[in-house]
């Protein structure tokens, strides 16, 4: 681990500024300029405290996010078998998560290829249709609308997509007869990865089997490790 200089107290503080936050969860350039300012500087040292936890900084510049992740067994870290209890859990995900995490990503996908902007916005009617052919027919639309709207929720907590503000809560509509809008946040490419992605199709087609049967499904948002979030 680096040494921090002597007389450190102000520089411990900054440390502590970064690995708190970053443990709660994921440091964003465009909601905390500031905090990502003192990260990139700061980042090496960032790196070298959270490894005595056992996890890594998962940083990427372009996109503008920065997150912890449990570092990936190796022997070069102890001895064989020695593992170092998890401080990031695993998150199961259901069958309904995971189908809308796929089509978020594949959304994105698709809005990055056209070149549109970089935020990917989506009314949550446009999300009901997204997600309506997956499941089981059904006429009773508010029902359905309030099973898409818990689970976006869920992915908001996971922090995948962020409601804008603005926007009344709820299953219903606004005050203004608007339905609630969400952006669709980029650290989900770091989670739904390529590999994940080239499968695709082989996996929508086995989550529609499964709705078909009547069947739930737990599954993982990846196969990068898209449940360490």
């Amino acid at each position: 681990m680096s040494e921090l200089p002597s007389g450190s107290a102000a520089a411990t503080g900054e440390l502590s500024a970064l690995v708190v936050p970053l443990l709660r969860g994921v440091i964003y350039q465009e909601t905390e300029p500031k905090q990502w300012s003192h990260l990139l500087n700061l980042q090496a040292r960032v790196r070298d405290y959270v490894a005595v936890l056992g996890l890594e900084l998962v940083l990427d510049e372009a996109e503008g996010y920065a997150y912890l992740q449990s570092r990936q067994a190796d022997e070069a870290d102890g001895a064989p078998g020695e593992q170092i209890p998890r401080l990031v859990p695993r998150r199961p995900l259901s069958f309904q998560v995971s189908l809308l995490l796929a089509l978020l990503r594949k959304k994105l996908l698709e809005f990055d290829s056209v070149g549109g902007g970089t935020r990917l916005v989506l009314s949550r009617d446009e999300l009901v249709e997204l997600v309506r052919v997956f499941l089981p027919e059904t006429t009773n639309e508010a029902r359905l609308t309030e099973q898409i709207e818990t689970q976006l929720n869920k992915i908001a907590e996971m922090g995948f997509v962020r409601r804008l503000k603005g926007e009344a809560t709820g299953s219903g509509n606004s005050g203004a007869g608007q339905p609630a809008m969400y952006e669709v946040r980029r650290i989900l490419k770091a989670f739904v990865d390529a590999q994940w992605l080239a499968e695709f199709d082989t996996r929508l087609a086995a989550y529609q089997a499964h709705a078909a049967a009547g069947a739930g499904l737990s599954g993982r948002a990846g196969a990068g490790g898209g449940d360490d979030a």
